[in-house]
């Protein structure tokens, strides 16, 4: 879906009988992929991009946004909270919130949907400064959009047992949720919704013995599930394991997700799986049940340690393709890092008060979770 309004910001000359406006070049709003609904947790997020093009002779400054439901305001960003959201093209500015002439910025909207939350379009409302003037504040509206209001799919776990790490922050710079593919005609965001699974101990370790053998850390080699029937539609077993952490190769990327499976579930949605280890139980073509082994938990391709990379599709295609959300039927909730340096430190996670099943929902960030079998 691409919706796209070219934005002529409009403010008044001012002063007693001004009869004319003084017309603006400012920002091309755009939203390429249409806005998600989706349970994380226990509560419903908006979840899109915001595509904001410079079309102005002077670098703008973006100094707020509301997003409007049924013209009503649904959420508001402020000047600190923008820094946090934000991101130029290419080579990152001092003050995230100046975009240069002729370079796009992206918001990466993760808003939560109130209770009574209209359905139908939403709107924005951006809020800018032109840098090196005295004018002022001016405000410009665009990107409507419908969000999508589909039942979400519903997968079975990738995997069995536990204790699994959701590894995944939508805030980080280079994280799944802000890497932009252009590989094949059109700028995608595969990882939009996707995980790395890593399985820990109670204390919050990934091995037992010399951490620097996969075959020492604890998820390495579990069996990788299908998460719906379906068909597979692709399979990559040619990247040899490493013997080492250490000594692994620095791929590029295209061959960033090693070896891989894609598991086409219907409805135009293929489940696909990154850094399995060689081995593959299943060939193109292959017919399988949920719950059908596909493959092992491995460390091939651009990976800091064994896990399992998970993410749903709208076409076969590992970087040219748009992340789509899913809710997961079922899962033991055991515990939740704060942060994801948290995990990465290696630090015990904090269990909850007690551990409760949760369905149909997506994981939020860094959730430790308990799935069915083992």
């Amino acid at each position: 879906m691409r919706i796209k309004l070219l934005v002529l910001a409009l403010s008044a000359l001012g002063g007693p009988g001004a009869a004319t406006a003084q017309v603006n070049q400012a920002l091309d709003v755009q939203i390429i992929e249409a806005p998600k609904i989706v349970r994380i947790g226990a509560a419903d997020q908006l979840v899109y991009e915001l595509h904001l093009t410079n079309f102005s002779s002077h670098p703008l400054e973006l100094n707020g946004l509301v997003i409007k439901a049924g013209g009503t305001p649904v959420k508001t960003y402020g000047r600190d909270e923008l820094p946090t959201v934000i991101d130029l093209v290419g080579p990152p500015e001092a003050n995230s919130r100046i975009i240069p002439i002729g370079r796009r910025a992206i918001v990466y909207i993760g808003a939560p949907v109130p209770a009574a939350f209209p359905r139908g379009s939403i709107a924005h409302s951006l809020t800018l400064s032109k840098i090196d003037t005295d004018e002022g504040d001016f405000t410009i509206s665009g990107g409507a959009a419908t969000p999508e209001t589909a039942a979400l799919p519903r997968l079975s776990p990738p995997l069995r047992g536990g204790p699994w790490v959701a590894v995944y922050d939508p805030g980080m710079e280079r994280g799944h949720r802000r890497v932009f593919y252009a590989t094949e005609g059109s700028a995608t965001l595969p990882g939009r919704f996707a995980i790395d699974w890593m399985k820990v101990d109670t204390s919050g370790k990934l091995s037992a013995g010399d951490a620097n053998i996969p075959a020492n850390h604890y998820g390495f080699g579990a069996e990788v599930l299908a998460v719906a029937d379906g068909t597979i539609v692709a399979v990559r077993d040619d990247v040899p394991d490493p013997a080492t952490i250490s000594g692994r190769p620095r791929p590029g990327i295209a061959d960033a997700s090693g070896n891989f499976v894609m598991l086409d579930i219907g409805g135009g949605r293929i489940a696909t799986y990154e850094h399995l280890k060689q081995g593959a139980p299943v060939a193109v073509g292959d017919r399988v049940k949920a719950g059908r082994v596909v493959g092992f938990l491995g460390f091939t391709g651009q990976a800091s340690a064994p896990h399992l990379h998970f993410h749903l599709a709208d076409r076969p295609s590992i970087l040219g393709a748009e992340g789509q959300p899913y809710v997961v039927t079922s899962l033991t909730r055991l515990g939740q890092y704060k942060a994801i340096g948290d995990f990465f430190r290696g630090e015990a996670w904090p269990p909850t008060d007690r551990s409760e099943t949760v369905r149909n929902s997506f994981p939020p960030p860094n959730l430790v979770v308990r799935f069915p079998g083992d």
